[in-house]
């Protein structure tokens, strides 16, 4: 009996780590005019060192996302992805100073079914956001996910992060966010009534943002039907300057 209930306990826990999975960018903070800059995509969980293989299982099934720039004149760019080994990797190369908003995009994920973990049938819609720096100008980011959950950069004092979270469109007042950091270091925050939050960067390093919201409106995809959404969405901070 024990070897049993210890098993229900792994397999368990396997399926909370591999649903807790987020895709997120990295990319340096600031540009150059002229210079490429290269962006990375990865799926699995920042905090624990997990990065999936691209050709995994895992990343198969969230690897038809889109990745655009919207560049300081709000001109949204197409980037062609290239695979690596646990990484997509993009580039572009900034052709004016201002501040560069990089959006993936990812609503085609098969629908899950966990009622047998008592979580229900759901379709995942991941969203993922990082900024770019080019110059003194700076600006905030774009939010740019109108049937999603979308994050908005707008920090303006230095060593201070300051984020506006939106749910189609509106602000998403008393919303829960985590911070993640490496080596398995984690804070919890809610937004405000204005859906903003804001946390200080103690260290030099690189900051992921994860924001998530049940929508609960069942639908088909591809067929088959499921009982509600599952919105995640993620910000990458580098305060490694």
């Amino acid at each position: 009996m024990r070897k049993i209930i210890l098993t229900i306990g792994v397999m368990l826990f396997a399926v909370v780590q591999s649903f807790a999975h987020y895709l997120w960018i990295e990319t340096s903070a600031k540009g150059e005019i002229g210079k490429e800059q290269e962006i990375r995509v990865y799926f699995g969980e920042y905090t624990y060192g997990v990065k999936e293989k691209i050709k995994g299982e895992a990343y198969m099934k969230v690897k038809d996302f889109t990745l655009w720039v919207v560049d300081a004149q709000g001109k949204k760019i197409r980037l062609n992805i290239e695979p690596k080994d646990d990484y997509y990797a993009a580039a572009f190369t900034p052709d004016a100073e201002g501040t560069y908003t990089v959006i993936l995009d990812n609503d085609k994920i098969d629908v899950v079914d966990f009622t047998k973990y008592n979580f229900g049938i759901f379709k995942t819609h991941y969203h993922a956001v990082s900024k770019i720096q080019v110059g003194d100008k700076a600006n905030h980011t774009v939010a740019d996910n109108a049937e999603g959950v979308a994050i908005k950069n707008i920090s303006e004092e230095k060593g201070k992060v300051k984020l506006k979270v939106f749910y189609k469109g509106k602000a998403l007042p008393e919303s829960e966010i985590t911070v993640f950091v490496a080596d398995q270091w984690s804070k919890t925050l809610e937004t405000d009534q204005n859906g903003i939050a804001s946390f200080d960067l103690p260290w030099k390093t690189k900051y992921v943002v994860e924001v998530t919201k049940k929508e609960e409106v069942p639908g088909t995809y591809k067929d088959v039907a499921y009982e509600f959404i599952w919105h995640a969405t993620t910000v990458s901070v580098n305060a490694n300057l």
